[in-house]
């Protein structure tokens, strides 16, 4: 079976072990109902006040930002963390929002440009790997997607099985099914059967299946070659697309671009490479929305040094 069987409510998960989670779940609703422009000014302080606690984080920020735009200046970097910092506290705020808003409250937030891609590629029967990246807001960025359009989801469970069952709950609102993120042969089927799978290639994924490509000015970034494999086996259309959320307005514009049409088949290499420009696209819609925090090129061919030592 391709599809992800859903976790269940179970009285387990009232022992005092997940009472911690239970009451973040709890305070993450009760939040999301609280104006938009509460949660926004909430959501910054929370992020300054992560960064002071897990100094670690702000260290790898910084350093992924001098990796990737040398040719800004420290006080322009500074200037794109200090932003990129208050974005991450907004991160959860906005994961209440897509877990728990109505639909209704969800669209009188998005604009969307672009659907008629998909809608396109929809009446051809064509399936659809849709490129995400790790933007901050990607969780309310999936839901109001899937409103509109809605797709299967990749999923990795939580070790934690009480948050997993609110996650996976929060995320199937506006999926069809959801698929593990390991099961390559459930993605190809639903991309054979013309669905549109999301897949989100930006992050260091480790060494398997993985290859070494460009990403900004880091010009040995270790990138997955899942994008290859999923392509050349279905022949389906690869359509990338960003959520940004428009400063302090509490509007968001969800942007599909139009199909990857010069994509390299049967070259992972290159693929990789191609899907890095994508990428980089998507993230400089708002390079302040996008998850710096993840050590993005920890995975180093060998031999070579960390560039986080």
């Amino acid at each position: 079976m391709s599809k992800f069987t859903a976790p269940t409510f179970t009285k387990s998960l009232l022992h005092p072990r997940y009472w911690l989670t239970l009451s973040m779940v709890g305070l993450m609703y009760l939040i999301s109902w609280l104006p938009y422009f509460i949660q926004f000014r909430l959501g910054q302080g929370l992020g300054r006040l992560a960064m002071r606690i897990i100094k670690k984080r702000k260290k790898t920020i910084a350093r992924n930002l001098e990796l990737c735009f040398p040719d800004m200046s420290q006080e322009e970097r500074d200037v794109l963390m200090k932003k990129n910092i208050d974005n991450t506290g907004l991160a959860m705020f906005e994961t209440g929002m897509a877990w728990f808003w109505p639909d209704i409250r969800v669209e009188r937030h998005v604009t969307y440009e672009g659907l008629e891609h998909i809608h396109k590629l929809e009446a051809e029967g064509k399936g659809v790997l849709l490129v995400a990246v790790h933007s901050l807001n990607l969780e309310l960025g999936a839901r109001a997607f899937g409103m509109k359009t809605p797709g299967v989801g990749v999923y990795r469970p939580n070790k934690n099985p009480c948050f997993d069952f609110f996650q996976f709950n929060g995320r199937i609102r506006s999926n069809k099914y959801m698929i593990d993120r390991k099961d390559v042969k459930g993605m190809l089927r639903a991309l054979r059967k013309g669905e549109r799978v999301w897949y989100a290639p930006d992050h260091d994924y480790g060494k398997r299946r993985s290859t070494f490509a460009p990403l900004f000015a880091v010009e040995k970034a270790c990138t997955t070659t899942g994008t290859s494999l999923l392509v050349d086996a279905s022949h389906c259309a690869v359509v990338p697309f960003a959520m940004v959320r428009n400063t302090d307005s509490g509007r968001y514009t969800l942007k599909v671009f139009p199909p990857l049409d010069a994509f390299p088949h049967n070259d992972p290499d290159a693929a990789a490479a191609y899907v890095n420009k994508a990428v980089e696209r998507s993230i400089m819609e708002a390079p302040e929305q996008y998850m710096w925090l993840h050590r993005r090129f920890k995975t180093r061919p060998e031999g070579e040094p960390s560039l986080y030592d």
